[in-house]
């Protein structure tokens, strides 16, 4: 699949946008990610979070799933959550 690096998210359609961020993700170091118990943690406390808004967070406007994966990654809302 080619990617355009210069395309905005408004210019792609939406199943290429969301394709393109799974494939992302599936490409992330496998040293950086946390565990697949950690992630489902940290998703769970998110889809409780009164600033989750179609996937992201309005806190700071990232994709809550990509951010979640990371173990550098803090909770950008409440930090001692994850």
């Amino acid at each position: 699949m080619n990617i355009c690096k210069k395309c905005l998210i408004r210019d792609m359609a939406e199943k290429s946008y969301t394709e393109n961020l799974k494939s992302y993700m599936q490409r992330i170091d496998e040293n950086i990610k946390v565990s697949e118990q950690e992630y489902e943690k940290r998703l769970s406390i998110c889809k409780q979070c009164e600033s989750l808004l179609s996937g992201m967070c309005l806190k700071c406007g990232c994709y809550v799933e990509l951010r979640a994966m990371t173990k550098k990654q803090k909770c950008p809302n409440i930090p001692n959550k994850w």
